[in-house]
């Protein structure tokens, strides 16, 4: 007689001959997160870290929006609301595109979801059909590719260069377009690098994608407000309108205001596909937040005084970071245009001088000798390089910049 298998023995069995999906084996956990983790796993050992990976402003919620949270709260707005948001938050936007953007949009236009990574995925899950191709500029958002490839689609990747200033040139794209191609993203000012395209430099992309009828434009405008050097912020729409009917353009609360955990992101389009991406979130999530929903109406719609503070300071804390890199040995940094972020090259650095390998050896070397957090570029399609966030007090950036310089100083030794 067979004896009795225990419960946990018989889950076990079960569990080893479960397959996952094919998606899901061709998608990576979120490098930033994994090093993050590292970081906080090391700072509880006992060790000093300073984190300067992982891109979420250090500045606290204003306090108006929280206090409209609150009252939210209160006020009992904690029930369902609209798949795609309640009215007062989505005219909000609409009113935000006509302040800000020169851009005009109808009710049935605009979709609130969960963050501006739900509605990119929204995005992909609504247009893409197995095998459709995405065409993506490096260095990009680690998140890009591997959305595209949840929604059974194929990443492209434009490798961009310092000689362009990490921006993709209209030849470039031009080279990248196939038969397959149905959408082209757009990260102006860009993670991980910083560094905005110009109307003209956009204007001229756009004049690529008006020869292809069948291809969308992705604009991911999440860093609008955090520009500096006198760069005036540009949607590609401002250049080029007639793209609007196949334009879709991605924005959120989260860089802007400080409310990373907060969750809103939207989306504004042809009226059509929005619908479709508002089918495919009653399916996912159903509505965003309603209390996250009522914070970002009142940052939309409050005092802006809070963002030009945000900015001002992240600009003081670029100079001084990217001041610093330019004058270490090995490394080769030029200025952000904006964002909290910069992507200097340490390919000086990796050497049998150094016995670095590769960015990857680098920043585990930074991590264990001067007990910094950074992010490889080859998580962001740029091998050779590092990404800094400057989303940390001035003080801590002081400190981090003399341990790198003598971390670098020993490598060299």
């Amino acid at each position: 007689m067979t004896p009795t298998r225990k419960l946990s023995e018989l889950t076990m069995a079960n569990h080893s001959s479960l397959v996952l999906a094919e998606r899901v084996g061709r998608i990576k956990p979120s490098p930033t997160l994994a090093i993050s983790a590292r970081a906080e796993e090391l700072a509880a050992q006992g060790k000093n870290m300073i984190s300067l990976s992982i891109g979420e402003p250090d500045f606290d919620t204003p306090e108006h929006i929280k206090e409209a949270a609150i009252k939210a709260i209160r006020d009992g707005h904690t029930k369902y609301t609209a798949v795609d948001g309640i009215k007062s938050l989505k005219q909000a936007v609409i009113n935000k595109f006509t302040r800000d953007n020169r851009l005009k949009y109808e009710l049935n236009q605009i979709l609130v979801s969960c963050g501006a990574k739900h509605s990119l995925f929204n995005l992909f899950s609504a247009i893409l059909n197995p095998g459709d191709e995405v065409i993506i500029p490096a260095p990009y958002w680690v998140s890009y590719p591997d959305m595209v490839m949840l929604a059974d689609g194929q990443p492209v990747i434009v490798n961009t260069d310092f000689s362009h200033l990490f921006k993709m040139t209209p030849a470039q794209l031009e080279s990248a377009i196939t038969p397959k191609t149905r959408i082209v993203i757009l990260n102006s000012p860009s993670n991980p690098t910083g560094i905005a395209y110009t109307a003209e430099e956009l204007k001229a992309l756009g004049e690529v994608i008006l020869r292809h009828p069948g291809i969308i434009v992705a604009s991911d405008d999440i860093y609008e407000h955090h520009l500096w050097n006198h760069t005036p912020f540009t949607n590609i729409l401002n250049v080029c309108p007639e793209l609007y009917d196949r334009c879709f353009v991605i924005n959120g609360v989260s860089k802007t205001y400080a409310m990373t955990g907060w969750r809103i992101g939207y989306a504004a389009g042809p009226a059509n596909i929005i619908g479709a991406m508002k089918k495919a979130q009653s399916q996912s999530t159903s509505n965003p937040t309603s209390v996250s929903q009522y914070a970002a109406l009142a940052a939309l719609e409050g005092d802006q005084s809070c963002v030009s503070m945000m900015t001002k300071a992240y600009k003081e804390r670029h100079d001084f970071v990217v001041s610093e890199l330019q004058k270490m040995q090995g490394i080769h940094c030029i200025p952000s245009d904006g964002t909290f972020y910069t992507l200097p090259s340490v390919e000086g650095l990796l050497n049998k001088q150094t016995g670095m390998a590769d960015d990857m050896a680098f920043s585990e070397y930074l991590l264990n000798e001067a007990e910094i957090a950074v992010i490889p570029g080859s998580a962001f399609g740029a091998p050779g390089h590092i990404r800094l966030c400057f989303t940390t007090s001035m003080e801590k950036l002081v400190d981090a910049m003399q341990r790198m310089h003598k971390a670098i100083a020993k490598l060299l030794a």
